[in-house]
Order: structure tokens, then C-alpha cells, then sequence
């Protein structure tokens, strides 16, 4: 059940204010946004602005299992330096992802707008499927709604 729906009444600032308590609380908070019948699911960092870190984002994998990638993403990235666009990096426990760098985050991350402004950065983690191929290889295996890109890949990339 979304934040709203479980606190009849409540406002978005409301909202916020809870968000906010969880990036007091941990260091960041992750939003989730529930897929519909042509877009899959997505989650996203709220907090490593502050860090003065990009965000992470991304798409096309169940809510909990974007939130503990993300989760473990982003404890490993506020102790190091943030991975560059085009980099491979294999997760433990995890797909091999890419990075990309969002150059329009306002377009996707609507509560990190709200909290931080227009001009966040952000990096998507794009992951490969089981047998190692991407969003943008034809032969690339995803559920419904795929795995949308959220940004042009980077010319280094392989």
C-alpha cells in the first residue's frame, strides 16, 4: 500500500516531512513508483544530493528488488567516488549494470524535484538480463514494460 493511501488526510507536505525523516534516519530514502499496464515500475534515491552525490535510479525490476539494489548501491557510493557514466559494474548478489546519466532527472524523479530542486543529478543503473544482454540488444529477456533507458548511453561504453 502507497505512504498516501495508508494515511487518509494527509498532504503531500506531509509526504515530504516523512521522506525527509527517512533521509535523516539513514542517510538517503528510496521513492518507488508502482508500474501500470505499459510502464514497469521504478525506484529512485531521495537524499545523496545532500552528499552532494547524484541520484540512482531504476526501472524495470520488482519494487523490493530495486530498492535493495539501490540501497546497497548507494551505501557503497557515499563512501566512494561516484561511478562515471558508461562504467560496468557487476553487483554482489546482482546483475551487471552500466551506468547512464539522466541529462533531464526532473522529467522522472518528481519527489527529488520537490525536495531539492530542478537541478539534481542523477544516474540510472541499467542491468543486464541472465544471459548478459542489454535494453538496447534485441535479444535482451524482460517482463512486460521492459526496462526503459532513461538517458543516451555513454560513447565509452561496450
Amino acid at each position: 500500500m502507497c505512504w498516501t493511501c495508508g494515511h487518509p488526510g494527509s498532504t503531500y507536505q506531509d509526504y515530504l516531512e516523512h521522506m525527509r525523516g527517512l533521509m535523516v534516519q539513514h542517510g538517503w530514502a528510496v521513492q518507488e513508483v508502482e508500474g501500470d499496464r505499459i510502464h514497469p515500475p521504478y525506484a529512485y534515491t531521495l537524499g545523496l544530493t545532500e552528499c552532494g552525490l547524484p541520484e540512482l535510479v531504476i526501472t524495470g525490476l520488482t519494487l523490493p528488488r530495486a530498492s535493495r539494489l539501490l540501497n546497497r548501491f548507494a551505501e557503497h557510493m557515499v563512501h566512494a567516488e561516484p561511478p562515471a557514466a558508461g562504467e560496468r559494474i557487476p553487483l554482489v548478489g546482482g546483475p551487471l549494470v552500466e551506468i547512464v546519466e539522466l541529462p533531464h532527472p526532473d522529467a522522472h524523479l518528481n519527489t527529488a524535484v520537490a525536495l531539492f530542486g530542478r537541478e539534481l543529478r542523477a544516474l540510472q543503473l541499467v542491468w543486464a538480463d541472465d544471459r548478459g544482454r542489454w535494453p538496447w540488444d534485441r535479444e535482451f529477456r524482460c517482463r512486460r514494460g521492459g526496462q526503459p533507458v532513461l538517458g543516451p548511453r555513454h560513447s565509452t561504453a561496450r
